[in-house]
């Protein structure tokens, strides 16, 4: 059994075969998927995706919609937080890299939502690239307060990584890991404890070396939950397991 901690399956690239891909996912041992929102639409489309689907969703305002981000938006997102298949705020966090929405917005979204989880009793989920500095700042204004945190696509150092850790927040990993490139960040993630991680696949993108080319699907994620295998040193079946537990655990899953 795994569980896709992070998947897009809202978006278009999944409007003619959806619900065959979460068919392939169940035949390949993924009983639960957590669909991401990342702006008012794809969080709505998450939830009803989730309630139609037995799957579980997460609402929020990614960083590059930072800029769209509004007290309106923000009265929506107070309704879908009360709904039983929406599990935590996210994504959200800062950009710095592709600068989509102005830093001041991103910063603005990211703290409001915060409280908005705080607020709510939810975990978060955090994009974060090129603003670990930033985020870890903000982050520190929460300390005590939020429930739970995971970092998406986790990629930064094991420095980095065990502030966070004493904090007792997660690290989810992708298909990034099984790329010829990723050799600094599987270090990391080889020392990151494994009572700390999931394993999710951002589908559809960042598809696994072994099927890298195609769209990204939960399915696929096997790939990504064996090469962890191979860094911790572990039985897949293991794997499986304790990134399971990790999962449900963050985000109030019975499994």
């Amino acid at each position: 059994m795994l569980i896709d901690s992070h998947a897009h399956l809202q978006f278009s690239q999944f409007g003619q075969d959806r619900q065959a891909v979460i068919q392939r996912a169940t035949q390949a041992g993924v009983s639960h998927i957590v669909i991401i929102g990342t702006d008012l639409t794809s969080s709505r489309e998450a939830f009803e995706l989730a309630e139609q689907s037995g799957l579980y969703a997460t609402v929020g305002f990614h960083p590059h919609a930072a800029a769209t981000f509004s007290d309106e938006s923000l009265e929506e997102l107070e309704e879908l937080v009360a709904e039983d298949r929406v599990v935590a705020i996210g994504e959200i966090g800062l950009d710095y890299f592709r600068d989509l929405s102005p830093r001041d917005s991103q910063v603005k979204a990211f703290k409001r939502q915060l409280l908005l989880a705080v607020e709510r009793d939810l975990p978060v989920v955090i994009h974060v690239r090129n603003a670990h500095e930033d985020v870890a700042s903000i982050l520190d204004e929460y300390a005590g307060r939020l429930r739970a945190a995971v970092f998406h696509c986790y990629a930064g150092g094991i420095e980095l990584a065990q502030c966070y850790l004493d904090q007792g927040f997660y690290f989810s990993v992708s298909g990034q890991i099984t790329y010829r490139g990723s050799v600094s960040l599987r270090e990391t993630v080889s020392r990151i404890p494994i009572e700390n991680i999931l394993v999710e696949t951002d589908a559809p993108y960042l598809t696994p070396q072994p099927v890298r080319g195609r769209r990204n699907e939960p399915c696929f994620l096997v790939h990504t939950a064996r090469r962890l295998a191979q860094l911790k040193g572990m039985r897949y079946d293991e794997v499986c397991r304790i990134t399971s537990s990790n999962a449900a655990r963050l985000f109030s899953i019975k499994l």
